[in-house]
């Protein structure tokens, strides 16, 4: 009996995010039979319908509307349009939202991957039950190949409630109805820090809370203190180290707001606030257990190194096996899986997939932080180039970014790119281009840049690392 017999597919994608898109095009352009289930109306998962597109999409209206990029040259009162509303916004991240989720269904239909509207449950390894919407029918399919790409959902707790009026998740926060005077933002991870800068930035009065003392601890401390400061100068209040005892809705003659309870006895009261404290992998609906596999508590599923499960025909990439949780890292993750499913020689480098965070101004990063060399002992010095000494700098009117290399002191190879401001997470790939190859100082004394561009700023940190170094 052929494999055809046996299964009705030879891989089945769990998820439309970009870890299953990815594995998906790639499956079908190894020859294989391929279909994505998909338990909402409109593919993209998180990345394309409430997380990456949509914050993105957010923010650059946000910098345009509110003449952020331009207010080095023009004064910090020049904005765009002088009231901006929640409609203003978004009407370029529904546009973007939208042309997005058709690019993609065309992408994976052109190569063939059927695209099935349910949701998936195991009934055993091979063999998964789709329910489809509104009690349209259940069917059954095999699959010789199973990868799990489910991404996660906002993390909730029974102690806050949510009602999507006030008191709000990451996924539904483009659900506002105005934008509010003063907001909360309970969770300073990469979701809770990005949100904060953006709703800064229109003007809104926004306290951080979260109870660890030190925000991003994976980003390089340097980098982080300078975000930190931005935050600050844009009225971010920090409350770090806190824990929250309360939230709850209440009115007042003022209107409705929402009142926070710190362990500490202070009070915060804001007209929103937004709990982001994490997000949970979406597999509580699929039954692992009848294909022997397990999740942890937050939803997440365990790999090994090629993405497998422990189940040698199941695999799962994205944000179900967490961190990073990239939409970035999350492809490549698909597109691994894919090959190591059928047995594909494949090659990626995880410790040089770029970290890029979207707050204004925007961070990325590739290689080693200071603190991790630190920690390991390696000798190293850095260089620094500020974007003011940048003609582009000039022009594009930032005048606070900074690109910073990390070389090793002996070798002279560079350890680690990490850069704040205007193009940061365009500007990281030439770094992360060098470091993949082994290259060292050198290469960017020798290498002549476009002029005027930020990426001149390679050249200045490595003569300042000569300097430092008296190389």
């Amino acid at each position: 009996m052929s494999a055809m017999q046996d299964y009705d597919y030879d891989m089945l994608v769990i998820g439309s995010g970009p870890a299953g898109k990815s594995a998906a095009i790639q499956s079908a352009k190894l020859g294989k039979t391929v279909a994505v289930v998909e338990r909402s109306d409109v593919i993209g998962g998180v990345m394309l319908n409430t997380g990456t597109i949509p914050s993105k999409t957010l923010r650059e209206a946000a910098m345009y509307l509110t003449g952020y990029r331009e207010r080095e040259v023009y004064g910090e009162s020049f904005t765009v349009k002088q009231s901006i509303s929640i409609k203003d916004l978004l009407v370029r991240t529904s546009h973007v939202m939208d042309n997005e989720v058709d690019v993609t269904r065309h992408q994976m239909l052109r190569n063939g991957v059927e695209l099935i509207t349910a949701e998936a449950s195991f009934v055993d390894s091979h063999t998964l039950k789709l329910t489809e919407p509104e009690g349209r029918g259940v069917r059954e399919v095999r699959a010789a190949k199973v990868l799990i790409a489910v991404g996660t959902t906002a993390t909730g707790s029974d102690q806050v409630p949510v009602d999507g009026s006030r008191i709000f998740l990451s996924d539904d926060i483009l659900e506002l109805d105005k934008l509010p005077r003063t907001l909360s933002i309970v969770g300073a991870g990469v979701i809770g820090v990005e949100y904060a800068s953006i709703f800064a930035t229109l003007g809104i009065r926004v306290t951080l809370i979260d109870q660890h003392t030190t925000i991003l601890p994976f980003i390089d401390s340097e980098i982080m203190a300078s975000l930190v400061y931005h935050l600050r100068a844009s009225r971010v209040t920090m409350r770090l180290g806190e824990k929250v005892s309360a939230i709850e809705p209440f009115d007042d003659d003022r209107g409705e707001h929402v009142r926070i309870e710190l362990e500490s006895g202070k009070r915060i009261v804001s007209e929103k606030a937004l709990y982001c404290i994490g997000r949970t992998g979406s597999t509580a609906n699929l039954n692992l257990a009848a294909a022997g596999l397990r999740a942890d508590e937050r939803g997440r599923i365990a790999v090994d190194p090629h993405y497998g499960t422990g189940v040698p025909h199941i695999f799962a990439a994205g944000d179900v096996i967490g961190f990073p949780s990239l939409a970035s890292t999350s492809s490549e993750q698909g597109r691994v899986a894919s090959c190591n499913a059928f047995g594909v020689a494949s090659r990626s480098v995880p410790q040089l997939f770029p970290f890029g965070i979207y707050t204004i101004p925007e961070i990325s990063m590739v290689g080693n932080n200071e603190q991790e060399l630190t920690r390991e002992e390696v000798p190293y010095e850095v260089g620094k180039a500020q974007y003011k000494e940048i003609a582009r700098g000039q022009i594009l009117g930032d005048q606070t970014g900074m690109l910073k290399l990390i070389f090793h002191l002996e070798t002279r190879k560079l350890l680690g790119v990490h850069i704040i401001g205007e193009g940061a997470t365009e500007l990281v790939h030439i770094g992360q281009a060098v470091l993949a190859h082994g290259g060292t100082m050198d290469y960017f004394v020798d290498t002549v840049f476009n002029y005027p561009t930020l990426a001149e700023a390679y050249k200045t940190a490595a003569f300042d690392w000569i300097n430092r170094v008296g190389a």
